[in-house]
């Protein structure tokens, strides 16, 4: 008998050398997904009034390549992931830094270019799967930021159990971040805004636990728990619930975190109790939505620096997390579709909260308006190609007030 020689395929990544014989590499080849985005940030936030810094200006042009490739045969399959991202300095200077979207040095200068990039490993049994490496994470208890011109990325593992119709199951421990406007990864921290909270604001390692649950194709709910150790224990309970009929389309969503202090507490006491709720009524391309949020408890919300909490008040400034504060929303949301121009949307919305109880602050109130137009390209060579115009006003009694306008093109190109 012949015998058949078989080339091995190494994949590196994660601090993880796996070498696949090559009759495992159609497996893991085949289903393989790379792409590239390529996108321009403008943004600009001018603050009315107080001292220090009194303008952010920048403009920075990002590369942003993914490939995810499939998993090989047999009971457990394996497969890779990899992201590279490179941004570069369009516009910016010493006295207008600090957009987000570049690095600062610590003489003031921002560089011409930075770069970061990341792996991971994946492993698949059945419908579960389990990642280590680098991720973006988007659950509850804790959001990638994906808002400026490079996403924020995190490290560590996670593992989700998707084997009952319906039932998925979440398991995850980060260690480490990096920034979307920095190069390297460091520990994670407690977010600080407005000095909200005292200490070092330095943990260890963020876990979680959690499950969600889909029934009637209509309902979701979710629970989690999560512990930033030496920081804070969080538990979230969520329903969204989606209607739709002949008269429209009503969706609800619902949200509560109950948060203290865990450990050692490096960011001090922490006693936190977060409700927001959304409703919204959709009929002909409107959208017209209502949202509550209420803070109560002897501290303000907490959430790791540089994510993305998840309440439905946090908009394009504000996060109307302060202690006690109440909040309410109006939005309005329109699909141009319905007259004529597919791929046209646009959005604006109201917010108001009272009651804050902020440290050295007199009062405890703020608004915000923002305005959205998007146009995305729907055939032709540009097909994908989107412009984003973001404006939003924001006025407060203990933040500076300050108007933030934002211009962001996005061009997918799919390579694989």
């Amino acid at each position: 008998m012949k015998t058949i020689k078989h080339t091995p395929l190494y994949i590196v990544g994660a601090g993880v050398t796996v070498m696949l014989p090559s009759a495992f590499a159609d497996g893991f080849l085949e289903d393989s997904k790379a792409s590239l985005e390529l996108r321009s940030f403008y943004m600009n936030r001018d603050f009315r009034e107080g001292s220090g810094q009194s303008k952010r200006e920048e403009w920075g042009q990002g590369f942003i390549l993914r490939y995810e490739s499939g998993y090989t045969p047999g009971t457990i399959g394996v497969g890779f992931d990899a992201i590279g991202m490179l941004g570069l300095k369009l516009d910016s200077g010493r006295g207008r830094a600090g957009t987000g979207l570049l690095p600062v040095e610590e003489d003031g200068d921002v560089p011409g270019e930075y770069s970061k990039a990341g792996g991971t490993l994946k492993l698949r049994a059945s419908k579960s799967e389990f990642k280590a490496g680098t991720l973006m994470p988007k659950w509850p208890t804790l959001q990638a930021n994906n808002g400026r011109l490079l996403p924020q990325t995190f490290e560590g593992m996670q593992l989700q159990v998707r084997e009952l119709k319906g039932l998925e199951l979440t398991g995850a421990q980060i260690q480490r971040t990096v920034q979307r406007d920095q190069t390297s990864d460091e520990d994670l921290t407690l977010n600080n805004k407005n000095r909200r909270f005292s200490g070092s604001l330095e943990g260890g390692d963020f876990e979680l636990l959690g499950l969600s649950y889909r029934f009637q194709e209509s309902t979701d709910f979710t629970y989690q728990y999560a512990r930033f150790e030496n920081i804070y224990r969080q538990q979230f309970l969520g329903i969204s619930d989606r209607r739709q009929g002949d008269w429209g389309a009503f969706n609800s969503d619902i949200r509560l975190f109950l948060s203290d202090d865990e450990g050692s507490a490096q960011g001090g006491a922490i006693d936190n109790r977060a409700f927001s709720a959304m409703g919204t009524y959709k009929l002909n391309g409107h959208s017209l939505g209502v949202g509550y949020q209420a803070m109560s408890g002897d501290s303000a919300f907490p959430y790791v620096a540089g994510a993305d909490p998840y309440l439905v008040n946090f908009v394009q400034v504000g996060d109307f997390a302060e202690k006690d504060e109440r909040s309410w929303q109006l939005r309005y949301d329109y699909d141009l579709a319905k007259v004529g121009i597919p791929g046209l949307t646009f959005m604006t919305r109201y917010l108001r909260g009272s009651g804050a109880d902020v440290r050295g602050a007199d009062s405890g109130g703020e608004r915000e308006l923002d305005v959205e137009l998007q146009y995305v390209f729907q055939s032709g060579s540009f097909k994908g190609l989107g412009v984003r115009l973001r404006s939003a006003t924001y006025r407060s009694d203990f933040a500076r007030d300050a108007n933030d306008a934002r211009v962001i093109i996005s061009y997918p190109l799919s390579l694989l």
